[in-house]
């Protein structure tokens, strides 16, 4: 379908009669024709065939009588419509022998949705959104949801805010240095939004009720399962649960990790952590909320520091240094303490 403005340098469409059009049409009826030069500035009248060359001049312009222009206009449109409408009956008649079958499938059928596409996965997420009516849990990773994702949450969740609906987000501590995502929470929190951050959590979740849960079936999140297994589902309320008892408040003043041991940055020992256990550059950075390019220069640097020469190398140096000894495996953050963008700034440049 073409936009109501087809032409941005006039402002007209092809396909409505604006004003200046309906005023020249009037005239070129009532005097029989117009000069073609008159109607350079309404096109739409052209593009309506609404007017037609004069045979015996080609500088004017003959008028099509309305009857004849009206019915040439609503012919295809209504042709179009009776085509849909043929459309529909032939689906309604090719569905009918499986509606008996669905009614005899079993339940547990439905108990995983796989969603495909963002257009699919949005659609669900705005119709179980909208029969949310106890809670809402949501986990989302990395330092900060695009500008557009941040509205569009906001599209969902406001409509919750006079039903009573308790909600609850966790993000990753780089969050609160994300502009959208403090605007949003600024916003939302004196409604009801309880907020809390950790240095690293896991993929996306959204539970709705403790009914529906959706996370990304894809490292690109093009697809998405939608749980309604009861099992599943007080499953993954359990894990958010224990996230949430190790998270930061939103409202609590948090802090950069102090350098542990030869000014090692807290969120390089934390990178440090991660490359003993095995991690590759892009997952510690997915896990940490930060870009991979932030996530090398700390390496880099952290390298630099320990004499490093080689990535082997780092590993044992890393091990040998004991920069790690100070935390068991395990063991969550301490609470207040936070490996803030603005220190990856000082350390690396800018964060992208």
């Amino acid at each position: 379908m073409r936009s109501k403005v087809d032409d941005p340098e006039t402002g007209h469409s092809h396909d409505e009669l604006c004003e200046a059009g309906k005023h020249l049409y009037a005239a070129a009826l009532r005097a029989g024709r117009i000069a073609r030069s008159e109607v350079d500035a309404a096109p739409c009248l052209i593009d309506l065939a609404l007017l037609h060359p004069d045979p015996d001049d080609a500088q004017w312009l003959r008028p099509v009588p309305p009857s004849i222009a009206l019915n040439q206009l609503i012919h295809p449109i209504e042709r179009e419509i009776q085509q849909r409408r043929q459309r529909a009956l032939s689906l309604c008649d090719a569905f009918e022998p499986f509606m008996t079958i669905t009614a005899a499938a079993p339940a547990a059928t439905e108990a995983i949705n796989v969603l495909e596409g963002l257009t699919v996965i949005n659609a669900a997420l705005d119709r179980v959104m909208d029969e949310c009516s106890v809670e809402l849990l949501t986990i989302q990773p990395g330092s900060g949801r695009k500008p557009e994702t941040v509205k569009a949450a906001l599209r969902r969740v406001e409509p919750l805010l006079g039903r009573g609906v308790r909600m609850r987000t966790l993000y990753q501590h780089t969050a609160r240095h994300h502009s959208a995502t403090m605007g949003y929470v600024e916003r939302i929190t004196p409604y009801g939004l309880e907020v809390r951050t950790l240095e690293e959590i896991i993929d996306r979740l959204i539970i709705v009720d403790r009914k529906v849960a959706f996370i990304p079936a894809r490292s690109d999140r093009q697809v998405a399962l939608e749980l309604r297994h009861e099992g599943l589902v007080r499953y993954l309320v359990g894990v958010f649960d224990q996230f949430w008892l190790h998270g930061i408040p939103w409202e609590e003043e948090v802090v950069a990790y102090t350098p542990a041991l030869n000014g090692i940055s807290g969120i390089q020992r934390s990178i440090a952590k991660l490359l003993v256990e095995g991690h590759v550059d892009e997952a510690i950075a997915r896990r940490l909320g930060m870009n991979v390019r932030t996530c090398r220069a700390h390496i880099a640097k952290l390298a630099s520091t320990l004499g490093s020469g080689s990535r082997a190398q780092l590993g044992y140096l890393i091990a040998r240094s004991g920069i790690l000894e100070q935390e068991e495996p395990g063991q969550c953050p301490p609470r207040g303490t936070v490996p803030d963008p603005r220190e990856h700034e000082r350390a690396t440049g800018p964060v992208n």
